[in-house]
């Protein structure tokens, strides 16, 4: 590497912190999830938890003197975000973990950029498919099915909960490209973006959340650890782990600030075993170091890469959980 690419110590240091804070926060976010479900339908803990992202994000744009968008089009291509971006994915992860460890939700989340790179080619074509990020694919494709053991079979409540939780990371693939197509182009802040994102989901599921799983409950009738993890998945998730992010990204650029897709699966698994005592199979952990090799293959940071390439499944404006977390 020359004195180009190589970062100095306090360029470093400026980063480093909030880097790995953002891993933790969106690593522990599963285990929150995990404990929300114990007393409330995924989709009362998805409304309850993007409610209070959406309150804390709006905090945030007034304290910063920013605005919400006007424009009715920007409205209508953030009905399509908020449902693929936000709404499914965390309720399909709380459907999920009604059946799977935590730790293996935060694996299946590290598939979100294999996933969006396909999308992105055949059905936004907002990305060029190379040789290099096939061959990551490939890879990534190789360690779904070792995580899944399909050796083993297939069925049982187990398999449907990872195949929720590859259905979420599917719905972000679907989420970020169209928002790279058709909202990134706009003048507005990803500030500003991601708090209209979550009030139209918040809207979609005090739609939805009803009709499915009836009227939700009253936060005052939850236990106290029920509670902090929807603020924890609200608040610290959603709020403080966005303006994190984009802080990463003014500071270490889009590219660095993006493999903190490598640390959050980790974070989950030390969470999950530390905090909840669970185990994973042999094949999980293994199948999900092939899926992480995968996107660093796809993604350029395995093997060499041009200066200024876009990386792959990168949005130009970052969503307000863009992994889902």
């Amino acid at each position: 590497m020359t004195s180009h690419t190589t970062p100095d110590r306090a360029a470093l240091g400026s980063w480093l912190p909030g880097f790995l804070a953002l891993a933790a926060i969106w690593g522990s976010s599963f285990l929150f999830i995990k404990v929300g479900i114990e007393e409330l339908h995924p989709l009362h803990l998805t409304l309850y938890r993007v409610a209070t992202g959406a309150a804390t994000l709006l905090v945030v744009l007034v304290l910063l003197r920013d605005r919400l968008p006007r424009e009715p089009r920007v409205w209508a291509h953030l009905v399509v975000v908020a449902a693929f971006g936000v709404a499914i994915p965390f309720t399909l992860f709380g459907f999920g973990e009604q059946r799977v460890e935590s730790m293996l939700a935060g694996i299946w989340n590290a598939t979100t950029p294999l996933i969006v790179l396909p999308l992105a080619v055949l059905a936004f074509r907002t990305e060029r498919l190379t040789t290099r990020s096939a061959v990551g694919l490939g890879l990534g494709f190789l360690g779904v099915l070792v995580v899944l053991g399909v050796w083993e079979g297939v069925g049982g409540a187990h398999f449907t909960g990872q195949l929720m939780c590859l259905g979420a990371a599917a719905c972000y693939g679907v989420a970020i490209p169209y928002q790279k197509k058709f909202i990134a182009g706009s003048s507005h802040s990803g500030l500003s973006l991601s708090a209209a994102q979550l009030l139209v989901a918040t809207a979609q599921l005090a739609i939805v959340a009803p009709l499915v799983a009836g009227a939700p409950p009253v936060p005052t009738g939850l236990s106290l650890p029920v509670v902090a993890s929807v603020l924890a998945l609200g608040a610290l998730g959603t709020g403080l782990a966005f303006v994190i992010n984009l802080r990463n990204i003014r500071l270490a650029g889009a590219s660095t600030a993006s493999t903190v897709t490598y640390l959050v699966p980790i974070f989950a698994v030390l969470i999950g075993a530390v905090v909840l005592g669970e185990r994973l199979n042999w094949h999980q952990p293994v199948g999900a170091l092939i899926v992480l090799l995968g996107v660093a293959v796809a993604q350029g940071v395995v093997g060499r890469r041009r200066p200024g390439t876009a990386v792959a499944g990168v949005p130009a404006v970052p969503a307000a959980e863009p992994a889902a977390r």
